[in-house]
């Protein structure tokens, strides 16, 4: 999640400079929208990255989940009768 968070902060400062820039704002502006901008951007992608996660686990128990009771079933039928 660290992760998540540094790349949501680099994007949202990166994102808060160019368009407190693009507006031609005063140096302490820019850097206070890229700052507010990084923080926000940073607390989303850490949610998001979160639910991610949550959902990637859930993915994979139902497909082993799946897996398993494939398993089951093929062991419990009787194998193919070979007729000559």
């Amino acid at each position: 999640m660290k992760k998540m968070m540094t790349i949501g902060g680099l994007l949202g400062f990166g994102s808060g400079l160019l368009l407190a820039l693009s507006q031609n704002c005063s140096w302490p502006a820019v850097l206070w929208r890229s700052s507010a901008a990084a923080l926000a951007a940073g607390l989303l992608l850490r949610w998001w990255g979160k639910v991610w996660l949550v959902s990637l686990q859930q993915s994979f128990h139902e497909r082993s989940q799946a897996a398993m009771a494939a398993e089951a079933q093929a062991a419990s039928s009787p194998p193919p009768s070979k007729r000559p």
